[in-house]
């Protein structure tokens, strides 16, 4: 009661000319809103008065509860971020390898691989058995199938499947430890061989000396053989690679250290514009290698390649990606070649090197000589017998060496007109030469 009464006293000191009306105006709530009509000026500076005490105390309490609500904020703020802290640990729980983390494709790839193993029931590839992601020739092998077919995963896998089946069908590495070819289709045609760069270290190359064939048809005829003896050549150059032992990741977007440089000599190889068998192992050659080889060929050099040779090109643009046709250099001076490289006088003299010769400085797949000469002679021998002159020696052999069987031959014809009939022949030689050559080999 004391702070009301407080403000009311000075209300009459100030109002000393009406002291009558000084106790009425608390009283009456009218006389005040009248009053403050005509005393504007006295009226406000009585209101702040009266009113900044009370007024005082509610910003102090405004403060009071908003620092209170700051702190019940905080305090319910403080437990989310310790949630949020608690939760942060669990996204580095991802402990892929980085090449796992950055290529999601490479990764889907290897969550698929074990399907593709069971379905194909194979696991080797190019020497190297493949296994998980932490192993390190399994990851660049998937690599280069993806590389192959620029990120598509789908498509790599379709391909891995593929090569898979291939291999497991071909035994490419049986071709090439266990296998023998013809020397006589195939020597002077494929070489391997391994030179010294100062940057890259061991580059592999493998020569193919298309124009040494000697016999087209005995060479290319068999195509199936053919394939077998140039998968042989590739998988020796491919165990030249490495892969197996590899420890780094090849970088996706970057150089790829395993892959090789192949050189095709064409030099007097005008035929193959024309020659079918030919066109035929060509094309299964590219087919199988597009699909059983992808991302192994850094460089194609084409050498001594006449202007019929263009189909050859135009064939590889179909099968293969752009990123592998980059790839091809036609040159049409085989002895060019050297210029291209930093140990230019590592290769041959016929490539503008200053080495020996393929023949001596390089590999090559095993060979044989065609032995089964000895046996195609013994037929010889017999169809020999069937020619004329003797022929007639023949009937008369068989006329004495088959008594028992001609005892009812010699009934049935005329026994003694065919003798004097086979004279009179004598002097025709056609007619009897005829029936005798045809009769001897249908006898046999």
């Amino acid at each position: 009661m004391s702070e009301v009464e407080k403000p009311s006293q000075p209300a009459p000191a100030a109002e000393a000319a009406v002291p009558e009306k000084a106790p009425e105006q608390p009283a009456n709530g009218a006389a005040p809103a009248a009053e403050a009509t005509e005393k504007p000026a006295e009226k406000p500076a009585e209101t702040p008065a009266a009113d900044a005490p009370a007024a005082a105390p509610a910003p102090a309490k405004a403060a009071d509860v908003d620092a209170i609500e700051e702190q019940k904020q905080e305090s319910a703020a403080a437990p989310k971020k310790d949630e949020s802290e608690t939760k942060a640990p669990e996204a580095p729980a991802d402990t892929r390898p980085e090449y796992l983390k950055n290529n999601p494709a490479l990764a889907q790839f290897f969550e698929h691989l074990a399907g593709i193993l069971e379905k194909t029931g194979h696991s080797e590839m190019w020497g190297v058995t493949l296994k998980n992601s932490e192993h390190i020739p399994t990851v660049n092998v998937l690599i280069k199938f993806l590389r192959a077919n620029e990120g598509n995963l789908k498509l790599a896998e379709e391909q891995l499947t593929k090569a898979l089946e291939w291999r497991k069908k071909m035994d490419p590495l049986g071709l090439a430890e266990k296998s023998t070819f013809s020397s006589k289709k195939f020597k002077g045609l494929g070489y391997v061989a391994n030179y010294k760069d100062a940057k890259d270290g061991d580059v592999v190359f493998t020569w193919n000396i298309y124009g040494a064939v000697k016999d087209i048809d005995s060479t290319f005829g068999d195509v199936d053989e053919f394939i077998k003896w140039r998968v042989a050549l590739m998988e020796m150059a491919v165990r030249d690679l490495k892969l197996s032992e590899a420890t780094t990741v090849i970088d996706y977007a970057g150089e790829d250290p395993y892959q090789m440089i192949q050189v095709h000599d064409y030099l007097n190889v005008s035929f193959l514009r024309l020659n079918p068998s030919i066109r035929s192992a060509t094309k299964q050659t590219i087919e199988v290698f597009s699909t059983a080889y992808p991302e192994l060929l850094k460089e194609k050099f084409f050498v001594n390649v006449p202007a019929v040779m263009g189909w050859v090109f135009t064939a590889l643009k179909v099968f293969l990606s752009k990123n592998t046709i980059r790839k091809f250099h036609p040159i049409s001076n085989g002895a060019n070649l050297a210029r291209e490289f930093s140990f230019a006088d590592a290769l041959p003299k016929t490539y503008g090197g200053k080495a020996a010769e393929l023949e001596e400085s390089a590999r090559t797949v095993s060979l044989k000589e065609d032995t089964p000469a000895p046996t195609p002679p013994a037929e010889p021998a017999e169809t020999a017998a069937a020619p004329a002159p003797e022929a007639s020696a023949e009937p008369a052999n068989q006329a004495t060496e088959t008594p028992k069987e001609a005892p009812k031959e010699a009934e049935t014809p005329k026994p003694t007109e065919t003798p004097a009939e086979a004279a009179a022949p004598a002097a025709e030689p056609e007619k009897p030469a005829a029936p005798a050559a045809t009769e001897a080999p249908a006898a046999k």
